[in-house]
């Protein structure tokens, strides 16, 4: 029996790539997406009296790893990457059918416009991921205090140590209108090092880069500090 899905939203988040998008989510709650509901889902009525609670969750679509197929065991990144476990005692977008699930913020609900936004706040979703449904975060039943978190008990630690260079402090000051939280977004990013994990361990001299909201960040590492090397405009895609 085939299950037909429609997106019923798209999330507009500054995540322009898989590389920087934090591994679950709320481990970034500086960093806002805006979630726009789509055609016939999307009248003011959906969401009357959604502000009353303070977080949702939201089910979505893998839709960069969709056609890419899926495997019975994976290796999650808090494991350092080696050690397989089965597709369903993990996360990985891999699977057999590419449907995620996060918990994020509710901001704000705007309906001053035809089409209502949803401001969510530590989404781990890339820009213009699908949404399949929005459901309200109950506390009393969705909170398990003494729920056992397998190997992902604790979130990951932040141990590195982030610094801005000359560069980059002046891109931050020149756009600071535009983004005021910049500066903390991408130390919040950066101090759980999104490298994959096995790089994490060696001795490492490359530099990286990810797209966030409109700009090319890059970074080295060295030991427990990561340093901004540069934080360059680009041009919008779309």
């Amino acid at each position: 029996m085939d299950i037909v899905l429609h997106p019923i939203g798209v999330l507009h988040s500054p995540y322009r790539e898989k590389f920087i998008v934090p591994r679950q989510p709320g481990l970034v709650s500086s960093i806002t997406a805006e979630l726009e509901l789509l055609p016939p889902y999307h009248q003011p009525e959906t969401v009357r009296e959604l502000e009353q609670f303070s977080h949702l969750w939201l089910l979505f679509q893998f839709h960069q790893t969709a056609t890419q197929g899926w495997q019975p065991t994976v290796r999650p990144p808090r494991l350092g990457g080696n050690t397989r476990v089965g597709v369903y005692a993990s996360r990985s977008p891999f699977r057999p059918n590419p449907i995620g699930l996060s918990v994020v913020e509710l901001d704000e609900v705007r309906c001053d416009g035809p089409v209502p936004i949803l401001i969510v706040r530590g989404a781990d979703l890339i820009d213009g991921t699908p949404i399949v449904d929005i459901k309200p975060y109950i506390p009393y039943s969705d909170a398990i205090p003494d729920a056992r978190g397998g190997f992902a008990s604790q979130p990951p630690p932040r141990t590195m140590l982030v610094h801005f260079g000359d560069q980059a402090l002046q891109q931050i000051a020149a756009d600071h209108s535009r983004y005021p939280d910049l500066q903390q977004q991408i130390s919040e990013l950066l101090s759980a090092d999104p490298r994959p994990a096995y790089r994490q361990t060696q001795e490492d001299n490359r530099e990286y880069g990810a797209l966030l909201h409109d700009y090319n960040i890059r970074w080295k590492v060295a030991g427990q500090r990561v340093f901004v090397t540069g934080i360059d405009p680009v041009e919008d895609r779309d």
